[in-house]
């Protein structure tokens, strides 16, 4: 069974998309704008008013917090997040390390350790993504589809097409790239995923109740308990963004082809290819914390099989923040497209206090089911509140609230979605 289109209409697709995205880059690679008012933070707000000075921009940047967080896919949790950024010269870009601990209420345990740093003048560009859950999320099937539209919506129900299940997910990604021109990257990548301990909590084979997850590992020779996708990638970046934190303008565009060999009984060959292009407009030339931006998130099966649970869904970018609306992993298929448009605006002057609105769509093909991407889309929309952490960064604690079909989520992260 082949579970992908051509190759080469995929190809032509993300072309498009990534030339859309150049012709729009006509900006200006400048440090965020600050008004003549200082900026307060929540550390200020423990401090007497006279305290609150702003301090000279350091080349290193630490925070760490305790954090209690709320997400569909994982309940209320508790925990820590911590972040340190640093710069080698105040002319470079900012670089960021990321990592965090937490429990949730599903009795979940989630550790991550993430970066995305230059290194030597800009020369050098790494990117990671270092996961260890023990995990708990359900499945609803493939393609965007599985939420109807007419007549069929006004019976339907997300418990009705939900499948819970258990599992521990390990994830290694780690790319290394190195400058060709200004603001452009290529090089390399190790990619592993592995799920084991897998518990679909509602697969009966002997009365023959069979979840959308067996069926799946039967028709594609998957062992249903556990599976590892091990490859490598090729990687070409474009980076305009003026602060890949909180960016006020700029562009960012990574194209990622992934090929996973053959390995054993347990992985297949597989080739995908991943975009993720960011573009940020000022729409303030006194205060560029009012900003417009657009996000365009797309994983497309090449060639080849996956597992299921490694096929692309939403909420498993790097952020874990495509698809605000819908639970983590709704929407799942051999390819998977999101659209997503933010506009952030400050609240107070003093930029303690800012707010997001935005607006998203998603498409997920189901081959088996004969749905093709772009197909169907499930839109949502939602508003966000930001408390301002740090000033130099313009590192923000994140409230999102989303509303999509008979779906309601919130949030509660460090740092912006996108």
């Amino acid at each position: 069974m082949n579970f992908t289109n051509t190759l080469q209409s995929k190809i032509i697709l993300v072309s498009l998309l990534f030339l859309s995205s150049f012709a729009f880059s006509q900006e200006e690679n400048t440090a965020p704008a600050k008004d003549s008012i200082p900026y307060v933070t929540l550390y200020d707000l423990f401090k007497k008013k006279e305290n609150r000075v702003d301090e000279p921009e350091s080349l290193t940047n630490f925070i760490i917090l305790p954090t209690i967080g709320l997400q569909p896919a994982s309940g209320f949790t508790g925990g820590f997040i911590s972040q340190y950024s640093f710069r080698e010269k105040m002319e470079n870009k900012i670089s960021l390390i990321a990592g965090g601990a937490s429990y949730s209420t599903k009795k979940q345990i989630l550790t991550y350790l993430k970066n995305n740093m230059y290194l030597k003048d800009n020369t050098y560009f790494l990117t990671g993504d270092i996961r260890y859950y023990v995990f708990s999320q359900s499945n609803y099937g493939l393609g965007s589809d599985i939420v109807p539209y007419g007549d069929a919506f006004d019976n339907f129900s997300y418990e009705d097409i939900e499948e819970p299940m258990k599992y521990n997910y390990f994830k290694f990604h780690q790319t290394a790239n190195y400058k060709i021109i200004e603001n452009v990257y290529a090089g390399l990548g190790i990619h592993i995923d592995s799920y084991d301990s897998i518990d679909d909590e509602l697969l009966d084979v002997a009365n023959g109740e069979l979840t959308e997850h067996y069926k799946y590992s039967q028709a594609y020779r998957y062992n249903d308990k556990h599976y590892t996708v091990a490859g490598g990638s090729l990687n070409l970046i474009y980076d305009g963004r003026d602060n890949l934190i909180n960016t006020n303008s700029g562009l960012y565009v990574n194209l990622s082809y992934r090929f996973n060999p053959e390995l054993n009984t347990s992985q297949q060959n597989s080739t995908t290819l991943t975009l993720d292009s960011r573009y940020f407009i000022p729409l303030s030339k006194s205060n560029k914390q009012h900003v417009l931006g657009f996000w365009t998130y797309g994983q497309f099966l090449t060639s080849g099989n996956l597992p299921y649970l490694n096929l692309p869904a939403i909420g498993w970018d790097q952020n874990s923040r495509s698809g605000k609306g819908y639970t983590q992993g709704l929407f799942r298929g051999a390819n998977l497209i999101t659209f997503e448009t933010e506009y952030r605006f400050p609240i107070m002057k003093n930029q303690l206090i800012s707010g997001t609105v935005f607006a998203n769509a998603t498409s997920a093909s189901d081959v088996e089911g004969n749905l093709h991407l772009f197909h169907t889309f499930q839109p949502a929309v939602g508003v966000g509140l930001r408390i301002l952490l740090d000033k130099n960064t313009l590192t923000n604690f994140v409230m999102n609230f989303g509303l999509g079909r008979d779906s309601k989520t919130f949030y509660f992260n460090d740092g912006e979605g996108f």
